[in-house]
């Protein structure tokens, strides 16, 4: 069985409706809500995205050979540095409602990972709420975390601060994991959104490791999107920063992350795997995303990472069966069918 931990929803145009209609009005009129009948949802997920190669959502994953698939908002939608909070929190909910109706059209194929409210106006008890909600009424098995709530226009605290602890600690009580993901990122920041994605992992796996948030909460689950961002490439500086330490050492403490392997190169799926163990990582894709475009150079989908996995030539059997099933098995409670 392959599951795929990095999935994003392909939903009906009228949720985008719904979102362009709250940021013109600004929370003024009434919150109303996404009008779709299931067929509509049916149809976003099983007819031909022109964006993403001309196939469908369905097709993309049965191509690749992937059974169950983690479906979570699309992290540059999810508009957590829009004013007033509350059309934020609007838009979240309207959001994880959808991707419930999904997994229910679809329940052999999806579960949902729930979107939190992170408007930095907002509380962060309320974006606990969220994740309660999702958790406990709609039966999702994880959530996606912004470690920049702010989308590029403010410094936020990083993921070591006690900022965070009301969510980590939420986490461990519904015993889900977290997939560490940016959202947007908006004037005066440098980088498009993709760059902002890659940057953030990045910081948050600094954060995290050189903190004390697994020594306050040890049963945590924490998954970093995107292969961890720079860190395996630049692990080297950072073992050689913590030399002196009497402490464990960077790669022990690396290893109490997770990573997916939502990487578009041989090279980079390889170093991941080198770096930080086939145990700890877990098959992701991003089908169909960015990634949904074919390489001219092999043919197939830039997003072909199980390819790319299959192609590691020191793996054994084992190691891909860890990285394609077991590991996001355990990590997040899924059995086929269920």
């Amino acid at each position: 069985m392959r599951i795929d931990v990095h999935g994003h929803v392909s939903a009906p145009s009228a949720l985008y409706r719904y979102q362009a209609s709250l940021i013109a009005h600004r929370g003024a009129h009434a919150r109303g809500g996404v009008k779709v009948s299931d067929e509509q949802i049916r149809s976003a997920m099983t007819e031909p995205i022109p964006s993403h190669g001309g196939i469908s959502h369905l097709t993309h994953l049965d191509e690749a050979g992937i059974d169950i698939q983690l479906l979570s908002a699309r992290p540059y939608t999810m508009m957590h540095s829009e004013q007033p909070g509350k059309i934020v929190r609007w838009f979240t909910e309207e959001t994880n409602t959808l991707i419930r109706r999904v997994c229910e059209q679809f329940p052999d194929r999806f579960r949902g990972v729930a979107g939190l409210p992170q408007s930095p106006e907002l509380g962060v008890d309320q974006w606990v709420a969220e994740l309660q909600r999702c958790v406990t009424d709609f039966g999702f098995v994880g959530c996606l975390l912004n470690p920049d709530p702010y989308e590029g226009t403010a410094q936020p605290p990083d993921l070591g601060d006690r900022y965070w602890y009301p969510v980590y600690e939420a986490l461990c009580e519904l015993d889900v994991p977290a997939l560490i993901h940016a959202g947007s990122c908006r004037p005066p920041a440098r980088e498009s959104y993709s760059l902002h994605f890659v940057q953030e992992s990045t910081v948050a796996v600094a954060s995290l490791v050189n903190s004390e948030v697994f020594t306050d909460f040890p049963g945590l689950k924490l998954v970093i999107s995107h292969g961890g961002g720079a860190i395996p490439y630049q692990a080297g500086r950072l073992i050689a920063a913590r030399a002196g330490d009497k402490t464990a050492g960077f790669l022990h403490d690396l290893r109490q992350l997770y990573f997916d392997t939502c990487l578009y190169t041989q090279e980079a799926v390889e170093l991941l795997l080198r770096t930080v163990g086939p145990d700890r990582c877990l098959f992701g894709s991003e089908k169909p995303g960015t990634g949904s475009h074919r390489n001219p150079e092999t043919g197939r989908w830039f997003d072909d990472v199980h390819a790319l996995i299959e192609g590691v030539p020191w793996l054994s059997e084992a190691d891909r069966t860890l990285i394609f099933e077991e590991n996001a098995a355990q990590l997040y409670g899924i059995k086929a069918g269920r």
